[in-house]
């Protein structure tokens, strides 16, 4: 019987019919066990306080790769040693599964994952909890949570895919960890195998007609003060940039370096970027500063309050829809929008890439889609010299 390393344990080979177990040389009752599909668990086995007329107890300590050999014979000491205070480390995992909530995993998620969020991550994740996942499981004990209670909340959702799916992945997390915190049994994830709605991709570009009739509700609007000014402006530079709502909204003056034409951002959603900008942007921003609720304020476009920013779009946002007659379109259309207009305009990928802050050109062609005007504009040229080779009578408006 040798001293378990992790050469010999990854050099076990499984046997189809039946685990095989082998047992540590220095450390009694520390072990390995290896499955049929070659998966290999660390345990330790023990007897309570009776001795030999005690039952044996066998206590799972985790799976090769997620502990070194090392680290799960560390495991064992420390769980023989309870063992020999008189306790049952065996029972107490038991009793804490049985006794965690849904609500204590997520305290201890939102204490000690969220902060390591950014703070929009961390805003979606709370308000899936606090709107759909606590009302139907908060009470529910981590342990007893089964894949029928995922999908019949997960189809509950139908009728919001992208909403359903997002939730269906927090959870999963929350599962994962749960398991990592002894407080489900491992390889239990009641999500798995839950089968995700098909998301249909949330395309909508604005016309350079639509887009006039935007610039026109906004510019009467903001002279009727009907609106801020700041949100006129929020909305334009989101347009002319292709930035993020959030980008723009929590922008800095001491980020603006308008000689350079950029806003140097500290971080993002990918990180630190650059937020580049046309004349027609630096033009918005000059106007702002004479324009500002907070004149003195730190940030680009002033919210109510003193020093602080603008921070809700969604009411002027709706009012200038209203206004212009454009339907079915979000502040994210702006940044397809801007995308849209640059493929139009010849402008490749990898730059339309840089312009937008994307890490991976995979994420850039979602966005590769011709404006309508432009591709009509050259299915007309293609079509006119074709046509007059084939001898078809081209009718023209030009």
């Amino acid at each position: 019987m040798p001293k378990l390393t992790k050469s010999l344990v990854e050099a076990i080979e499984p046997e189809p019919e039946r685990p095989i177990y082998l047992w540590d040389s220095q450390l009694s009752g520390f072990g390995v066990k290896v499955l049929s599909g070659g998966a290999r668990k660390y345990l330790v086995k023990y007897r309570t306080g009776g001795g030999r007329a005690a039952p044996q107890r066998w206590l799972t300590l985790g799976k090769h790769g997620a502990l070194t050999c090392e680290q799960a014979r560390e495991m064992a000491r420390q769980a023989l040693a309870a063992v020999a205070r008189g306790e049952d480390p065996q029972s107490d995992k038991v009793n804490k599964r049985k006794s965690a909530r849904m609500r204590d995993l997520w305290e201890r998620f939102a204490s000690e994952q969220l902060p390591l969020k950014k703070p929009s991550t961390a805003g979606d994740y709370t308000r899936q909890w606090e709107d759909i996942i606590e009302p139907a499981f908060g009470a529910r004990p981590v342990a007893d949570l089964r894949r029928s209670d995922v999908e019949r909340l997960h189809k509950r959702l139908r009728d919001t895919p992208y909403r359903a799916n997002r939730t269906l992945a927090l959870l999963s997390r929350l599962m994962t960890l749960a398991e990592a915190w002894g407080l489900r049994a491992a390889g239990a994830n009641p999500c798995r195998y839950v089968e995700k709605f098909r998301e249909e991709a949330r395309e909508r570009y604005l016309t350079a007609e639509e887009i006039g009739r935007l610039g026109a509700a906004m510019t009467a609007m903001v002279a009727a003060e009907e609106i801020w000014p700041e949100a006129a402006a929020a909305v334009r530079l989101l347009l002319l940039t292709g930035a993020r709502r959030s980008e723009i909204l929590t922008a800095r003056w001491d980020w603006v370096d308008l000689e350079r034409r950029v806003i140097n951002l500290p971080d993002s959603k990918t990180g630190k970027k650059p937020i580049y900008l046309s004349e027609a942007a630096v033009e918005v921003i000059d106007g702002l500063r004479a324009a500002s609720r907070d004149p003195e304020g730190p940030y680009l476009l002033a919210g109510r309050s003193k020093g602080k920013p603008l921070n809700n779009l969604a009411k002027p946002w709706k009012r200038i829809c209203e206004r212009a007659g454009l339907s079915g379109v979000r502040l994210h259309d702006l940044r397809h929008t801007a995308a849209s207009v640059a493929v139009g305009r010849g402008v490749n990928l990898p730059v339309i890439g840089r312009l937008l802050g994307h890490r991976q050109a995979q994420t850039t062609m979602r966005y590769a889609h011709v404006d309508t005007d432009p591709a009509l504009a050259a299915a007309n040229e293609i079509g006119d010299a074709i046509g007059t080779a084939l001898g078809c009578e081209v009718i023209s408006d030009k």
